[in-house]
C-alpha cells in the first residue's frame, strides 16, 4: 500500500482530503471557533478577515464555523447513503445472479424500473412527496443509488460463479450462504467498493443540489447546501457567502472522486501489470 501511494502522488493528495473531512468533521466543536447558529445582526455581510476567516452571513453567524460544522452534517449523509445503498444493492444482485433463471429476470427488471429515471430527478419526486428534512433526503438518495450496486455485482458474480472453485466448493458440500458469502462475495466486492468510494462525494453534490433547491436541509442547519443557497442571494454584496462553501463542496467531491480512481487501481490486479 505505500509503494502503491509513493508511486501516485493525486493518491496522497486524496487521502490527505479524505481524512482531513473525517477529523474535522468529527471534532468540530473543537474547532470551530464560533456557534454555527449564534445570530449577531451588528457583524452582518463581513468580509473574510482574522477575526472570520470566511467572513459572515446574512445573520451574522460565522460561516467558517458553519461551513466546518457542515462537514459533520455532509459526510454523515454521504456515509449514509453510500453504505445503505451498498448493502441493498449488493444483496440484492448477488442474490439474483446466484438464483438465476425465471428469478433473475424479475429482481433485474426491478432494479430496471429504478434505473429508468433520471438520478437527481427521481431523488427530487421522493424528497418532495416524503418532506423536507435530512432523513427524509438520506433515504432518498438511498433509494436512487441501490440498483447500480446490484446491477455492478450481478455482473461479477455472473463470472465467478462459473468458476472451478466455486463448482469444487459446490461439491464437496457447502451450503449456499457459505458459497455467496465466503466465496463469492470476497470476489466480487472490490467493484462496489471501489463505485461506493467515488459516490460519496456524489450523494453530497445531489444532497446540497437538494437543499439548493429548498427540499434538502433546512436553514439554519449548518449544511454547505443550505449555506450556497442563501449565499447565492447576496452574491454582489457578499461574494465569500456562497464562495466557501461552494469550494469546499469541490475540494470534496474531487478527493473522493481521485481516491476512487486509486482504489480502482490498487484493487484491480488487471491493472498493475499495465
Amino acid at each position: 500500500m505505500i509503494r502503491f501511494l509513493r508511486k501516485n502522488p493525486s493518491a496522497i493528495i486524496a487521502v490527505i482530503i479524505v481524512f482531513g473531512l473525517i477529523f474535522v468533521a468529527v471534532f468540530a466543536p473543537f474547532i470551530a471557533p464560533y456557534d454555527p447558529i449564534e445570530i449577531k445582526p451588528v457583524i452582518r455581510l463581513q468580509p473574510p478577515s482574522r477575526n472570520h476567516l470566511f467572513g459572515t452571513d446574512n445573520a451574522g453567524r460565522d460561516i467558517f464555523s458553519r461551513v466546518i460544522w457542515g462537514a459533520r452534517i455532509s459526510l454523515r449523509i454521504g456515509f449514509i447513503v453510500v453504505t445503505v445503498a451498498m448493502i441493498v444493492g449488493t444483496l440484492f444482485g448477488m442474490t439474483s445472479a446466484y438464483l438465476g433463471g425465471i428469478l433473475d429476470e424479475i429482481m433485474m427488471r426491478i432494479a430496471d424500473i429504478f434505473l429508468a429515471f433520471p438520478y437527481l430527478v427521481f431523488a427530487i419526486a421522493i424528497t418532495a412527496a416524503l418532506g423536507r428534512g435530512i432523513e427524509n433526503v438520506t433515504l432518498a438518495l438511498a433509494i436512487v443509488w441501490w440498483p447500480a450496486y446490484s446491477r455492478l455485482i450481478r455482473s461479477r458474480v455472473l463470472e465467478i460463479k462459473e468458476l472451478d472453485y466455486i463448482e469444487a466448493a459446490v461439491a464437496g458440500g457447502a451450503g449456499h450462504f457459505v458459497i455467496l458469502f465466503k466465496h463469492i462475495l470476497p470476489n466480487a466486492i472490490s467493484p462496489v467498493i471501489i463505485q461506493g468510494s467515488i459516490d460519496f462525494g456524489q450523494a453530497i453534490i445531489f444532497a446540497a443540489g437538494l437543499s439548493f433547491i429548498g427540499l434538502g436541509v433546512q436553514p439554519p442547519t449548518p449544511e454547505w447546501g443550505a449555506i450556497v443557497t442563501e449565499g447565492s442571494k447576496y452574491m454582489r454584496e457578499a461574494w465569500w457567502y456562497a464562495t466557501f462553501p461552494g469550494l469546499t463542496i469541490l475540494i470534496t467531491v474531487m478527493g473522493f472522486n481521485v481516491l476512487g480512481d486509486a482504489l480502482r487501481d490498487f484493487l484491480d490486479p488487471r491493472l498493475h501489470n499495465l
